[in-house]
């Protein structure tokens, strides 16, 4: 059977309505900050809620770290700004919406 997409009624291979969606409403915003016993944690906001665990999950992976996905934020161990946004841009976001803070929040 063939999957269709429901927002614009084409084959979802041809769809491009996550790209669009993606592209008009989200702001990415990563930095990195203290936590409990001067530990470094990398903190990812904007990320859409229904692809939040998705991603979370993929950048774990990716950045072979571990963290966690949850209140809208993805938090990941370590200082990971060098490495995040080349997968987020692998990952479909639009490199002009993510946005990397430079020095601790």
């Amino acid at each position: 059977m063939v999957d269709i997409c429901p927002k614009c009624g084409l084959i979802r291979e041809i769809c491009s309505c996550d790209i669009l969606e993606k592209e008009e409403t989200q702001r990415i915003r990563a930095y990195a900050t203290k936590k409990k016993f001067r530990k470094l944690v990398t903190i990812v906001e904007g990320i859409d809620k229904s692809k939040l665990m998705e991603t979370g999950r993929e950048l774990k992976q990716k950045l072979a770290c571990g963290g966690t996905a949850k209140d809208g934020i993805i938090v990941l161990q370590g200082d990971q700004r060098r490495n995040i946004k080349k997968f987020l841009v692998q990952f479909g976001f639009p490199e002009s919406a993510i946005t990397v803070l430079e020095g601790l929040q």
